[in-house]
């Protein structure tokens, strides 16, 4: 049997609203501080909700809710997935020019180690974003 690469991980549901971006903030927060993640828990924590609120704007489907996991690395590195049911990708930076929205994924791509987004088998995208212990390079 292969060791496993995690350490810890979490996974939670919730409705394709923006109100669930505090509930997940809060969260995350609560997670990684019992797990005594050794990485930047506020950094993590933003991260998260910049997903999540994208994937409640630009994924909504009536009767569909959005998936946010969690996982730690054996190494230390923190995976946050955001999973929604739409199959299409905004990419930052095309949003209408003077518009509010746009800088979630740039703070994303600022803040994780790396950042990248896939097709799920079954419905929808997953966006996942890679935090290291010691910050970005």
């Amino acid at each position: 049997m292969l060791p496993t690469l995690l350490t810890h991980e979490w996974s939670m549901s919730y409705p394709m609203t923006t109100r669930s971006v505090p509930v997940a903030r809060t969260q995350v927060r609560r997670r990684l501080t019992l797990w005594n993640w050794a990485g930047d828990v506020e950094d993590a924590v933003l991260v998260a909700s910049e997903l999540v609120a994208n994937a409640a704007v630009h994924g909504r489907v009536p009767g569909h809710e959005l998936w946010l996991r969690l996982a730690e690395l054996e190494g230390g590195d923190l995976i946050v997935d955001v999973s929604d049911p739409v199959r299409a990708f905004l990419e930052p930076g095309r949003e209408e020019p003077g518009s509010e929205g746009g800088r979630g994924l740039l703070v994303v791509a600022r803040l994780a180690e790396e950042w990248d987004w896939f097709l799920r088998a079954e419905v929808g995208k997953t966006v996942r974003a890679r935090l290291g212990v010691a910050g970005p390079r």
